[in-house]
């Protein structure tokens, strides 16, 4: 395999393995940002958490997301990929941080890269 090609892997794979688990674990600190602000109202209503509280709950997904990426990287490619079109869809429907929203179907289009590019060869 073309050594771009898997040096383009590689970067993709520590990406979006190391990136999820930095912020599912700033969850738990908000050292990077106050997490809890990126709850919309009408979801703040419909989940039976505190904001705080449901955002911890995000951040172990996005720990396990990121672990799924470095261990299984094409299944966990797929899985943050779905996780960041979701994570944009409420924002979205929630008309709040559409700039993020933005960013997040940007950052799926690269995960799902990963997972494309995993079909030739598995890391």
């Amino acid at each position: 395999m073309d050594s771009n090609v898997q040096q383009v892997r590689l970067i993709l794979k520590y990406t979006y393995g190391l990136v999820p688990i930095i912020a599912g674990l700033d969850k738990f600190t908000n050292l990077l940002t106050d997490w809890s602000h990126y709850v919309s109202p009408g979801l703040s209503d419909i989940v039976p958490l505190e904001a705080g509280a449901f955002m911890m709950v995000v951040g172990v997904i996005e720990i396990i997301a990121g672990v799924l990426v470095l261990v299984r990287p094409k299944i966990g490619a797929l899985v943050v990929m779905a996780w960041l079109i979701a994570i944009a869809l409420v924002l979205v429907l929630s008309g709040t941080f559409i700039d993020v929203a933005v960013r997040d179907l940007v950052m799926a289009v690269g995960a799902f890269s990963l997972a494309k590019l995993l079909e030739s060869k598995p890391l």
